[in-house]
């Protein structure tokens, strides 16, 4: 079972730090994220706090969109916004596809599913019961 948090995303925090030569805070990564998805009118967002469980990123959010043209759309406005806003490259696995695109933003990991195939493989269960998982506000 998931808890509710409210994510307050800035899109334009971190944008001052572009040219400067510093790397956004992870803090800063994810709002930057959740502000692009919730634009762009993601579904169902959680984010899940990894910070000391695991090496791979400091966070892991995980959305759905409601068709594969969305989950598309959303994920390559996504790693224009990282790059344009807070100078950051992202890499974007399965966006051919459409069905499940992976999006490593180096601190933050998200996976922009359509629905159906957010339930097949039901991500968020390998974190259920531990500190951290938590749904943002408003779904």
């Amino acid at each position: 079972m998931q808890t509710h948090m409210a994510v307050h995303a800035d899109p334009t925090r971190g944008t001052d730090m572009q040219g400067s030569g510093a790397e956004p805070a992870a803090s800063d990564v994810l709002a930057a994220i959740v502000a692009s998805l919730e634009d762009d009118k993601a579904e169902d967002l959680a984010v899940i706090d990894l910070r000391g469980r695991t090496e791979i990123a400091d966070y892991m959010v995980v959305v759905s969109g409601r068709s594969s043209r969305q989950v598309i759309a959303m994920s390559e406005k996504l790693v224009d916004r990282l790059k344009r806003g807070l100078g950051r490259s992202a890499r974007m696995e399965g966006k051919d596809q459409g069905d499940w695109v992976l999006i490593d933003a180096g601190d933050v990991i998200v996976h922009v599913f359509r629905p159906e195939v957010r339930d097949f493989y039901q991500i968020e269960k390998m974190w259920a019961g531990t500190p951290g998982t938590a749904a943002a506000a408003g779904d």
